[in-house]
């Protein structure tokens, strides 16, 4: 079970996965299956296995803002398991994906305290990258936010090319706008900026990038 760099699992020893199995069941959902809904009251949580899915929230005007991309390895729904409160995010599947559903995650956590203490930094670190982002909404113009964006996905994504780096892009440019909390007009000229200064080279739900150190001073 290959687990992204720094999300839940790959935090986690060979037994206490194990464990974790075997506390809960495999399940399977197809791309754009809601797997979690916003204001739902289930208790249980879902580690990834395989495939991305897309953390959303909307807010009153119905506009979709996403606020995370998670991959193989993360753990989706421990809050609402933890303290019994409704789902505070929606989660759609990007791609098709796999887990683990585990219905009795308190209970798996105290018969592990090593486990607890790591899912404890992980949502310290969800709360940086929260205070990050709402910065970056304040500092940056939207070419800057996607240039960011962009760059994120590279890291956690990205493959190497003869013509640069690769990202097999799992959202739309409606999705990406929710993402840099910009309109999808506004995201389409960014796009295309990059576009124009040879950084980016974008196609379907694809990106290639030219100069990703340029990319970097462009999100700055």
């Amino acid at each position: 079970m290959k687990a992204e760099s720094g999300e839940f699992l790959s935090m986690l020893t060979d037994e206490e996965i194990e464990a974790l199995r075997a506390a809960g069941r495999p399940r399977k959902w197809e791309r754009g299956t809601m797997v979690m809904s916003e204001g739902d009251t289930s208790d249980w949580v879902l580690v990834l296995t395989e495939g991305r899915v897309k953390v959303s929230s909307h807010t009153s005007s119905g506009t979709e803002v996403v606020l995370a991309v998670r991959g193989p390895g993360g753990l989706l729904g421990d809050m609402g398991a933890i303290d019994g409160s409704p789902r505070s995010a929606t989660v759609t599947a990007l791609e098709p994906i796999s887990g683990i559903v585990v219905r009795d995650f308190t209970g798996f956590l105290q018969e592990h305290g090593r486990v607890a203490v790591l899912l404890m930094r992980m949502v310290t670190g969800r709360l940086r990258d929260s205070d990050r982002k709402r910065i970056e909404y304040g500092a940056f113009d939207t070419t800057g936010r996607v240039a960011t964006r962009l760059i994120e996905l590279a890291e956690r994504y990205g493959e190497q090319t003869s013509s640069g780096v690769r990202v097999a892009l799992p959202l739309s440019q409606d999705e990406l706008a929710g993402w840099t909390g910009a309109s999808r007009e506004a995201v389409s000229k960014a796009l295309r900026t990059l576009r124009d200064r040879g950084l980016i080279e974008t196609g379907r739900r694809r990106v290639v990038i030219h100069d990703l150190e340029g990319l970097r001073k462009r999100a700055r």
